[in-house]
């Protein structure tokens, strides 16, 4: 069974999320997009054992502390490939937008249109969902109905366009085949705001309706 812990991090106000094995105490890490020592000090008070960091998308504001956490915990970093350009390029991950100017790292690749993992006991399908980014990616474990949908789908509303290498088109694409195929229960729990569910976003929300 799983327990997702939410925090939220960084000057945005991301969801970070852990979500835990409660029966192992095996975890992932999802979109650490700051406060690194504020996880880590939630995992060693739980005694938790983080297996690995995944990330939903490139974005500065998703992945700031992967790497920090990644070291400390000796675990790999996870991404699609198409969004390594994304990472490692201030203009593409946003973070020149703050003066910042980082370039992050993966070491893990997810590949084409699905991919699959088996980590901290879930099975976890990965869904290729361009549009907020090239390599935008959700994650579904079917076992607890529960999707991790990054900045590609929020409550009544969609990640944003207009950044390097967004595309409303394909994002509003990905969306219908990719996710609204799902369970309407699904609970949807986004990169930012409140969750929500398949079944009220495919009702309701005024950026997908035909």
């Amino acid at each position: 069974m799983m327990t997702v812990k939410e925090f939220q991090v960084g000057m945005v106000g991301t969801n970070c999320f852990l979500a835990v094995n409660s029966e192992t105490g095996e975890m992932l890490v999802i979109d650490p997009g700051d406060n690194a020592d504020v996880i880590a000090d939630y995992v060693s008070k739980k005694e938790l054992h983080p297996k690995a960091v995944l990330l939903t998308h490139g974005h500065f504001d998703h992945c700031m502390a992967a790497q920090q956490l990644a070291e400390q915990y000796q675990v790999p970093v996870y991404v699609h490939e198409d969004d390594k350009e994304t990472m490692e390029n201030p203009a593409y991950n946003c973070s020149g937008m703050i003066g910042r100017n980082l370039v992050f790292h993966a070491d893990t690749f997810f590949h084409g249109e699905e991919d699959h993992l088996s980590l901290a006991g879930f099975e976890i399908e990965v869904y290729h969902t361009p549009g907020h980014t090239p390599g935008g990616v959700c994650f579904y474990i079917k076992s607890e109905g529960i999707l991790f949908s990054g900045d590609t789908l929020f409550c009544e509303s969609v990640g944003r366009t207009d950044f390097p290498k967004g595309s409303m088109s394909q994002l509003v694409r990905s969306i219908n085949d990719r996710l609204f195929p799902l369970p309407d229960d699904t609970k949807v729990l986004p990169g930012h705001g409140e969750w929500t569910t398949i079944g009220a976003e495919r009702r309701y929300n005024p950026f997908l309706q035909a």
